[in-house]
């Protein structure tokens, strides 16, 4: 059968990555997740001293950009592919809260987008790949045969984060979280470079009452009917 490319748009806390895996790995497809990507970029201006509370040194993060080496290596205890930024596995540093608070801002800058973007079409140019972030079915692959947009209330996002961190015994108040959702909805959304829209062809999907296994199973029927339309 035919191989397709599949991208997977939305909001934040909407379960993208989570879907995508799960797809991915049903399929026997290449999952990116795109996230991690700007995750790792914005991890790298931390460590660097470049955002911060209260600031943020643009022009340098861009000075250096040719510093930031990603890429995703293959962990079979987890079976998934984990992001490295420089050779150093910053899985778990680029999933806390603190990077949660910059990655939107980070996601703004051009530079930052452009070359992020570019890795992200070598990765899918032999499609067979789940692909997601916010800008995947627009700007990355705009000729994707499925495009998916997944959204859900701000409230169960928050909570669905919450939960998340919660369980991996990070300290954090959910209207801490709420506040990151709904900060980091308008930056997405409003950013002059590739901004968060639904695209013309995309299927979109509110997941607010929805378990996972239901989602699963909505857009698992979904990916079956355009593989037999291709």
């Amino acid at each position: 059968m035919k191989k397709i490319t599949i991208a997977i748009d939305g909001f934040s806390s909407t379960g993208k990555s989570t879907i995508a895996k799960h797809l991915a790995q049903v399929l026997n497809y290449i999952y990116v997740d795109t996230g991690a990507m700007y995750r790792a970029v914005t991890y790298f201006a931390m460590k660097n001293n470049l955002i911060g509370d209260g600031f943020f040194k643009v022009d340098e993060l861009i000075a250096k950009l040719d510093e930031v080496e990603l890429k995703f290596i293959y962990n079979p205890q987890v079976q998934l592919a984990e992001m490295y930024l420089n050779d150093e596995n910053v899985e778990q540093q680029i999933r806390t809260l603190e990077v949660s608070n910059f990655v939107s801002n980070v996601s703004t800058i051009s530079e930052v987008r452009k070359k992020l973007v570019e890795q992200q079409q070598k990765m899918g140019a032999e499609k067979g790949v789940v692909m997601d972030g916010r800008d995947i079915g627009t700007v990355v692959f705009p000729k994707a045969e499925l495009k998916l947009f997944l959204n859900a209330s701000a409230d169960k996002r928050a909570n669905r984060r919450f939960q998340e961190l919660i369980n991996k015994g990070d300290v954090v108040s959910y209207e801490e979280i709420l506040e990151n959702v709904k900060s980091r909805d308008y930056i997405d959304s409003n950013r002059e470079d590739s901004p968060l829209v639904v695209a013309s062809d995309a299927i979109e999907i509110d997941n607010s009452d929805m378990t996972k296994e239901e989602q699963f199973e909505k857009i698992y029927q979904i990916v079956q009917q355009k593989l037999q339309e291709n």
